[in-house]
C-alpha cells in the first residue's frame, strides 16, 4: 500500500480519484489549493503527488517548483492532472520536473495504470546497488548521483532513465525502449515526455551531459568516452 497526495480544487475529480486509489488499496490524502501542498507533504511524507495545474493560490506548476526545491520533498514523484491539453502547458510541466502529465477528461483506469507505473519504478531505483562508470557515481540504493564526488540532484524519472542508460553503457536504447523501461507505455506516442527529459539531465549533469548520446531517428545511449563520432542533438 502507498499513500498517494491527490491535489484539486474540484472535489469531484478529488473523490473520483480517491475512490479508485483505495479501491487498488492506497492510503489517501488530498489538498484543494496550492498554498496547501507543500505543508501537506511534508506532514504526510507521500509516495507519489497527483497535482493538478490550475489551482487557486499558487499554479500547479509553481507548486512543483517549491516541492523540487524543498529537500523534504524533493523526491516525491508527481503526476500532473490538469484540464490543459495544449502543447505549451504540457510541456511547461514536463520542463518543471514532472513525471507524468495527464489532461482531463481523463480514463480513471488510465490514470491507476501511470500512478502503478511511477510507484514500480520508483521501488525498483531503491533495490539496485550503486554503479561507478568514469566520473559518474550512481547510488541506486540512496537514489542519489554524484559526479567527481558531487551530488546532482534528479527527480526520481530522471534517476531512472540514466540508469537505465548506464546499466548498458555505448549501447543505443531506442525511444520505444526508454519509455517502456522508464514509462512503462509500450509505443512512441509520448516521444515527447522522452525528449524533454533528456534535455532536462543533460542540464543537470552541465558540461557532462556530452555523456548523454543521441543517435538520430535511432535512440540514446551513455557515451563512456566524450569523444565518440556518435550525434549528441
Amino acid at each position: 500500500m502507498s499513500r498517494i497526495l491527490v491535489v484539486d480544487d474540484e472535489k469531484d475529480i478529488v473523490d473520483l480519484v480517491s475512490l479508485h486509489l483505495q479501491r487498488e488499496g492506497h492510503e489517501v490524502v488530498s489538498a484543494g489549493n496550492g498554498l496547501a501542498v507543500l505543508p501537506a507533504a511534508v506532514q504526510h511524507s507521500p509516495d507519489l503527488i497527483v497535482l493538478d495545474i490550475m489551482l487557486p493560490g499558487i499554479d500547479g506548476v509553481q507548486v512543483h517548483r517549491r516541492l523540487r526545491a524543498d529537500t523534504r520533498t524533493r523526491h516525491i514523484p508527481v503526476i500532473m492532472l490538469t484540464a490543459r491539453a495544449q502543447t505549451n502547458d504540457r510541456i511547461a510541466g514536463l520542463e518543471s520536473g514532472a513525471d507524468d502529465y495527464l489532461t482531463k477528461p481523463f480514463s480513471p483506469r488510465e490514470l491507476m495504470l501511470r500512478i502503478g507505473a511511477v510507484l514500480r519504478r520508483t521501488q525498483k531505483v531503491v533495490m539496485v546497488a550503486e554503479q561507478r562508470l568514469g566520473d559518474f557515481l550512481l547510488d541506486r540504493k540512496n537514489m542519489s548521483l554524484s559526479i567527481n564526488g558531487r551530488l546532482v540532484e534528479l527527480t526520481i524519472t530522471e534517476l531512472k532513465l540514466i540508469t537505465t542508460l548506464m546499466a548498458n553503457p555505448d549501447v543505443i536504447h531506442s525511444r520505444a525502449e526508454l519509455l517502456s523501461a522508464v514509462w512503462g507505455y509500450a509505443d512512441d506516442t509520448h516521444s515527447r515526455t522522452l525528449d524533454t527529459h533528456i534535455k532536462r539531465l543533460r542540464d543537470k549533469l552541465g558540461d557532462h551531459g556530452r555523456h548523454i548520446g543521441t543517435l538520430r531517428r535511432q535512440g540514446y545511449f551513455f557515451r563512456t568516452h566524450a569523444g565518440s563520432t556518435l550525434e549528441n542533438a
